[in-house]
């Protein structure tokens, strides 16, 4: 069912996200494959409601955990067990949820990867290489609770006949094999900013109809109305002006008579 190409590599744990349903909110991995696609089609399979449960396929393992509605998720070696990836899981959910509180049931796709991918990259090497890590999960208890984790083929999340190629390709040098976040970041941020400029110029379009049609509403669709009235009202200012000045007029004349006959008299 599955084909795999890789290379000898020491990151046990290859991959990891969280996502809210299908969507990716942050994600991280040192290595290059088609995994990032198999990975979406799982999302698209896993139940809302609070689990556990890993599907296995040859010499991989995807473990998930789904807590209040968020999926925190990893791909790793089969050989590397399941207590040290859940226990990964947790840590990762904790840190999660500290920092972002109830967040990620409203963010955009990506809306964390700047920064968090940044915590699934140092997670993910410290309990891929740190023998402390693997300790602190027996201590915590946590050992018996993974026993009791669901296992799965992973044909189980797959329509029936459907065929999928995963390929990994696995590097010593895991720096030229890193996903360019950056780059998604910057792309998805300018892709934001286009979308949000295009519903602020629909949102000005709307609006200057909507003032048009209630001026037509109130001076017709040629504005005929409003310029009848307008000319109206400068033709009344005008006939008062004249009026004042004809009055004006006539009062000058009078006093200049009145003002004869007394020196004459």
């Amino acid at each position: 069912l599955f084909c795999h190409n890789f290379r000898h590599h020491d990151m046990p744990i290859i991959y990891s996200l969280v996502a809210r349903g299908s969507i990716v909110l942050a994600e991280f991995t040192s290595t290059s494959g088609n995994f990032t696609t198999v990975t979406r089609r799982i999302l698209e399979k896993i139940p809302g409601n609070d689990s556990k449960m890993s599907y296995v396929f040859d010499r991989h393992i995807f473990h998930y955990v789904v807590d209040d509605g968020l999926t925190y998720l990893c791909m790793a070696d089969e050989e590397f067990g399941r207590r040290i990836p859940f226990a990964f899981l947790e840590d990762i959910k904790n840190r999660f949820r500290s920092t972002y509180g109830d967040r990620g049931r409203t963010a955009l796709a990506y809306g964390m990867n700047a920064d968090f991918s940044r915590v699934l990259q140092n997670q993910m090497d410290y309990y891929s290489h740190n023998p402390q890590a693997d300790k602190l999960t027996r201590v915590r208890g946590e050992v018996d609770e993974v026993k009791n984790v669901m296992v799965q083929n992973i044909e189980k999340v797959l329509e029936r006949g459907e065929r999928i190629e995963l390929l990994v390709d696995r590097t010593e040098n895991m720096n030229q094999q890193a996903f360019k976040f950056k780059k998604q970041s910057t792309a998805l941020k300018r892709a934001m900013w286009w979308k949000n400029i295009k519903f602020l110029i629909v949102l000005i379009v709307v609006i200057l109809i909507i003032v048009y049609f209630i001026i037509s509403g109130v001076c017709g669709f040629t504005f005929q109305k409003c310029k009848h009235e307008a000319n109206k009202i400068v033709a009344d200012l005008n006939g008062s002006g004249s009026g004042s000045a004809t009055t004006t007029s006539s009062s000058a004349t009078t006093g200049a008579a009145l003002l004869e006959m007394m020196m004459q008299s």
